[in-house]
């Protein structure tokens, strides 16, 4: 209740504050300044960077319901966010979800140039609120030759920092299912500072039963330029996430009823009996110091430390993690340019340490029962990398190398005389090449070529059928790229790559009849695949009463096999890969008039895909439009939307390769959603 007087209060004080005020419009759909890209070091415009890399800012947000990531992610060609159940995400970049059964992995990622990925290889992406991410950037591809071990992508989550001032800033947005979204926010910007403190509160009683979700999630960010040559930046949060999971169903429980979480059977009982859930509560501090020796020599050194306490009562046991972790990213470039020609250099380190101990508990409806395994883990990862950019006209060249170490320590105290095991994987050295020429002012072509190491991550190894897999060995993949993008006076811009991703040692999920998973090597996977998209925002004439268009399109193409897969008796080669669909479109119109109405239309069509190795089960495609339509006025916004218009039964995140048929996750039918935001600057 406390949460909506103050919003109501900010709404009255807000009201009062600008009664004498005729409305002043902000084009909500403007383009902003061209987006200076971070990723590998470049800091330059995207139409300068020889990578594929994608970006997700405001004005993507803003055309969905705030309250999750998805709708804004699916719309990168090559990347596929999934949402098995509120709150339970899952990322794959070019089909890297093969390894996931839940949770993020195989994914580095870094939260305002900092590690959010755990030593251990996961990252509790669910932890952090929408709200907090002003924009981020997805790298396609291995990541590794700067971003440590990894072959399933990069993505580059950052902050919304103020802008000059003070402003007090609310919202709340409301929907089907019993959603609510709240946050409020404090934001002081000055000229070598700025400060923003934000509350929020999200819950839903969901779509199937045992979907009740909810979060609350307290973040600081502080910025402060001690003198012209030196940053200091602190990010902190603090996240308690609960959510219910409802459990996978048989293509008839979904057809019958995809509302129903998964029922007992004769020898397992049902979600609901035993209170399936998730509880996630998180700690995170971030410093980072940024330090400009000369115009030429840059350094920036970031630390941080993560405390999670995670519980998680499953269908079939209780797990109890408290997991400590700690690391540290320093990167130093140095700049010269001599005539036509200019060099960068960049050279640096990531070291991360984790204690990740885990204790799992029989689970009697909800609560801890008997102690099955007491596990005690603490991982040593590191990265050592540099990178040299050679610029000559219209040519650009890089190259590459790291080099990355991952350490397991192991102990099963729960058996009696059991002595500590440890694994090491060998450095591995990871090699980028990339160059990029523009023949044209509006032009520019590029190419790369780079390797890929990825070790198992500790819930791979350690998997919850209670099996310490010392056989699981890392995946290493080479990837290919060519790629153009044009822009024309700015109104169009288009952007095609063609790739070629050879993995070996292919990690997958293979599955018990009592669900447990655990995980082996499968041999090759053959991923080819064209990532297409376009912007179209022409000039309007001044003075009409539509003064903005804006009309998108992103489309991929991914033709992915397993190359050599035999299990057992069967032969797997040749297959489509599992769980990734081979076509994945989006579309959409955005609308904005003079005096603030606004409209944005979204389509979203991703064809079927196949749920097991075998190829045998395929989940049906699917066809998403969906809408959002408001008023933005300079101190508030009001809007409605909707997802699922055509009120189709899917499935956002199947359990791949499941025992028992139980591959559907049932998405939430046709839904609405409304909502308001104020602003009082001051």
């Amino acid at each position: 209740m406390l949460r909506f007087l103050v919003f109501f209060l900010c709404v009255f004080t807000l009201f009062r504050a600008s009664s004498q005020e005729l409305p002043v419009v902000r084009d909500t759909i403007r383009e902003l300044d061209e987006v200076i890209i971070k990723a590998y070091a470049y800091n330059r415009q995207l139409k300068e960077i020889p990578a594929s890399v994608a970006t997700v800012g405001q004005q993507d947000f803003q055309r969905f319901n705030i309250s999750t990531l998805v709708p804004a992610m699916n719309t990168v060609p090559g990347v596929r966010l999934e949402e098995r159940s509120p709150g339970s995400y899952r990322v794959s970049i070019r089909g890297s979800t093969l390894r996931s059964p839940f949770g993020v992995r195989n994914v580095k990622v870094y939260w305002n140039n900092i590690p959010l990925t755990d030593p251990g290889g996961n990252t509790y992406l669910n932890q952090l609120d929408p709200a907090m991410l002003g924009s981020l950037e997805v790298l396609k591809g291995p990541g590794s030759s700067l971003y440590g071990a990894g072959t399933g992508g990069v993505l580059l989550l950052n902050s919304p920092y103020p802008e000059r001032g003070h402003a007090l800033k609310a919202g709340l947005q409301v929907g089907s299912f019993g959603s609510e979204q709240f946050s409020v926010s404090y934001e002081e910007g000055k000229e070598r500072s700025g400060h923003q403190v934000q509350v929020m509160h999200q819950q839903a009683d969901g779509y199937r039963k045992q979907t009740r979700f909810s979060r609350d999630v307290i973040n600081s960010v502080f910025r402060f330029e001690t003198n012209d040559n030196q940053v200091l930046e602190t990010f902190i949060f603090y996240s308690d996430l609960f959510y219910e999971t409802p459990g996978g169903l048989t293509l008839n429980e979904f057809t019958t009823n995809p509302k129903q979480a998964r029922p007992a059977t004769a020898t397992l009982p049902g979600a609901e009996e035993q209170n399936a859930h998730v509880s996630l509560r998180s700690f995170y501090v971030g410093v980072s110091h940024e330090y400009a020796f000369n115009k030429r020599l840059h350094n920036q050194t970031n630390v941080y430390g993560n405390l999670v306490n995670f519980k998680n009562p499953s269908i079939r046991n209780y797990d109890h993690r408290n997991e400590q972790s700690l690391g540290a990213r320093s990167v130093t470039s140095f700049t010269q340019n001599a005539g036509n020609v200019g060099i960068t250099l960049v050279g640096g380190g990531e070291f991360q340490y984790g204690f990740l101990p885990v204790k799992s508990y029989e689970n009697l409806q909800g609560k801890e029962g008997a102690l099955l395994l007491d596990d005690e883990t603490d991982v040593l990862q590191y990265s050592i990398f540099g990178q040299a950019e050679l610029r000559w006209k219209k040519i650009s060249a890089t190259a590459g190398l790291s080099m990355n170490g991952l350490r397991y320590n192991f102990h099963r105290l729960s058996d009696a005389g059991s002595a500590p095991e440890q694994i090491t994987y060998d450095p591995e050295f990871m090699p980028r090449l990339a160059f990029i020429t523009t023949p044209g002012k509006n032009v520019s072509i590029y190419g790369s070529l780079s390797r890929g190491f990825s070790p198992p991550t500790l819930a791979e190894i350690n998997a919850s059928n209670g099996v310490f897999n010392r056989d699981l060995q890392p995946e290493t993949g080479t990837n290919y790229e060519l790629g153009a993008r044009s822009e024309f006076f700015r109104i169009l811009k288009k952007d095609i790559t063609f790739y070629y991703f050879g993995l070996n040692e292919t990690i997958v999920i293979r599955r018990e009849e009592d669900g447990a998973e655990y995980f082996v090597n499968a041999g090759k996977t053959k991923q080819k695949g064209i990532e297409f998209s376009v912007n179209y925002n022409p000039v309007l004439a001044k003075g009409r009463l539509v003064n903005k268009i804006v009309v998108w399109s992103s489309y991929a193409y991914n033709h992915y096999r397993f190359g050599d897969y035999v299990k057992g008796q069967d032969d797997f080669s040749g297959n489509q890969l599992t769980g990734t669909p081979q076509h994945v479109w989006s579309g959409g119109v955005d609308v904005a008039s003079r005096i603030g109405l606004y409209v944005r239309a979204t389509v979203l069509y991703t064809s079927k895909l196949p749920l097991t190795d075998a190829n045998t089960v395929y989940a049906e495609s699917y066809t998403l439009p969906g809408f959002r339509l408001g008023y933005d006025h300079k101190r508030f916004e009001v809007y409605v939307g909707g997802d699922n218009l055509l009120d189709k039964s899917y499935s956002l995140g199947h359990d791949l390769n499941a025992a028992g048929g139980r591959y559907y996750n049932a998405a939430p039918a046709r839904n609405f959603y409304g909502g308001i935001k104020v602003n009082l600057a001051f």
